[in-house]
């Protein structure tokens, strides 16, 4: 017993986890890798087992770890979101829902053959976007933000509300008579309640959190305690009903303004990559070989029907005459990948409904599967792609973003942007971006450590930062806190003056980015070699001077930044050097 819960811990998470750098090293979804790889090591090799292993804790694990999941994705919906995406979130959420179950139900019942109440159960389990699957893939897609909102808030808010129709649909078709009515109270008792509590825990945290009744190191296990607490209380008074009490609770908090959040979110998210790869490989390994006996030529003609004809009508049939442009309709008519809560529900709703009897209820585990495979499995691929066509991306070059407008900086972008680097200049004061307005260089007036600049930046593409203001403190915190999102190995900064970098009172590597150029100039020294007719210039690699070199331009508008703290990058005969060196 001892050995097969190692196996499963092995391919759980140790597994899951490698997947997820694979997928990263080859730059695929990574829900296909983890989706193949459960598949392998489950119904394929019979390795990993997960009723055998883990027994009757498998299912109240899965809803455990869900809620996390849609906990930490409600963290990320914020109602200034709304004021540019908010019709179209409306429209998503609202309307082409019970469209999407109208047309699935009766595609089910046409196209496959089942009677009306598994066909019904069918539509109502795949309603939903699983954030398990969408917000990974928007992690790795630089979608425009409004784009990106329309299919975040469906994914999240859809999750639940799925989840709830399923279990409905489910309790009517096994209760008679009287138990209907009962049914009824637990529904418009049980789900306002559940809000009410998701609500509550937030408003809880936010009176803890700003009135120091909590110390630091407790804050981020009192988060995860009462996303787990008000899953559980509120499935107790309904069934299903704890995802929509996890969500509410992760939307409050996002919403509150509650200092310091930001920095347990990142926790969190982590955790939830964590749990996402977990869940895959567990719900895949735990599939039955005999599943593959019922993949049947109706279950794919439902499958393909569900995937070119109802998911497009639903969409295009609820933004009608809406503030959506074509574009953003036709991306979310295509991308829909459904996730964990729709295999969750699938495998036990099934089970109930075929020993009632009912027609068809042994194609619905089939059927779903089906469509979650090959949604996670073409969306996932097609996603990007299918954004750059419909032009709802943030641009295909990388940007180099440079905090701090002087007249080096301009000189240094302008260099960039004329040897085919894309570059976005940053600074809080109209006056020092003038120059670099004349000269059409891309600025953003902000302050990037206030919320409104954090906002803003979202809205561009950045994929390096190099801080280059006077305020040597001030860059180490730009660094600080864009590293999370931009990776340490994309920031950059000027090294602080007058002192050596690790002995410099607040300059430990922890708290800056990588010294920008060898040997670690200063915001000084190019100020004053800028003045004395020093300036920016692109040379092939043969011709550069080693002793000034900045930086290698790659053929793809990509940077390999010199630092004195990481290994020097190799360049190619193709590659282009940014050179600082005295003019001629």
């Amino acid at each position: 017993m001892a050995d097969s819960v190692a196996i499963g811990v092995l391919c759980i998470a140790v597994a899951g986890i490698g997947a997820q750098w694979l997928a990263w090293r080859l730059r695929i979804p990574a829900i296909v890798l983890l989706l193949a790889f459960g598949l392998l090591v489950g119904p394929g090799l019979l390795i990993l087992r997960p009723q055998a292993t883990f027994g009757g804790a498998v299912r109240p694990m899965v809803g455990l770890a869900v809620a996390i999941v849609v906990f930490e994705g409600g963290l990320s919906l914020n109602f200034r979101e709304l004021r540019a995406a908010g019709e179209g979130v409306l429209r998503l959420t609202a309307v082409a829902l019970p469209i999407s179950f109208a047309l699935a139900s009766t595609a089910a019942r046409v196209i496959a053959g089942m009677s009306w109440p598994p066909a019904l159960l069918f539509g109502a389990i795949t309603v939903v976007t699983g954030p398990t699957v969408v917000l990974p893939l928007l992690r790795n897609t630089r979608l425009e933000p409004r784009a990106a909102s329309f299919l975040k808030w469906e994914a999240i808010v859809n999750d639940p509300v799925g989840a709830l129709l399923a279990a409905i649909v489910l309790a009517i078709m096994l209760t008679h008579g009287q138990a209907h009515s009962s049914l009824a109270v637990a529904l418009f008792l049980g789900l306002p309640l559940a809000i009410g509590l998701g609500v509550g825990a937030g408003f809880f945290v936010r009176w803890a959190f700003n009135n120091d009744h909590t110390p630091d190191v407790l804050r981020t296990p009192i988060l995860l305690a009462l996303a787990l607490g008000v899953y559980a209380v509120a499935n107790v008074m309904m069934d299903e009903a704890g995802l929509a009490a996890a969500t509410v609770f992760g939307v409050t908090l996002a919403n509150l303004r509650i200092p310091g959040l930001s920095e347990l979110a990142r926790f969190k998210e982590a955790l939830a990559v964590l749990l996402v790869s977990a869940l895959f490989i567990i719900l895949t390994a735990g599939l039955d070989r005999t599943l593959l006996t019922q993949l049947s030529w109706p279950v794919l003609f439902l499958t393909i029907a569900m995937l070119i004809l109802v998911r497009p009508a639903a969409i295009l049939l609820a933004t009608l005459r809406s503030t959506l442009t074509w574009p953003e309709r036709c991306l979310a008519a295509w991308i829909a990948p459904r996730g964990i809560v729709a295999a969750a529900v699938a495998g036990v709703a099934s089970t109930r409904l075929a020993s009632e009897g009912y027609q068809g209820a042994n194609l619905i585990l089939p059927a779903v599967f089906a469509l979650i495979s090959s949604s996670v499995v073409l969306h996932g691929f097609s996603l990007g792609p299918l954004a750059r066509k419909l032009r709802l991306t943030l641009g295909d070059k990388p940007v180099l973003a440079i905090v701090g407008a002087s007249s080096w900086t301009t000189d240094l972008a302008a260099t960039l942007i004329e040897a085919g680097v894309a570059v976005l200049l940053i600074d809080t004061f109209p006056g020092a971006l003038q120059t670099a307005r004349a000269k059409n260089i891309p600025v953003l007036q902000a302050e990037v450590l206030s919320e409104h600049g954090e906002h803003s930046l979202a809205r561009q593409r950045v994929d390096y930062l190099l801080a280059a203001t006077p305020d040597d403190v001030y860059n180490s915190l730009v660094s600080t806190r864009l590293a999370p999102e931009l990776g340490r190995n994309r920031i950059f900064q000027l090294a602080p003056s007058g002192s050596d970098l690790d002995d410099w009172v607040g300059h430990s590597r922890d708290w800056r980015g990588q010294v920008f150029g060898t040997p670690a100039p200063t915001f000084a020294f190019f100020r004053q070699r800028h003045k004395q007719g020093w300036r920016f210039s692109v040379s092939a690699v043969e011709t550069a001077n080693e002793s000034a070199m900045l930086s290698i331009i790659r053929q793809n508008g990509s940077l390999s930044v010199f630092s004195q703290e990481s290994a020097q990058p190799a360049a190619n005969a193709e590659d282009k050097i940014l050179v600082f060196a005295r003019g001629e």
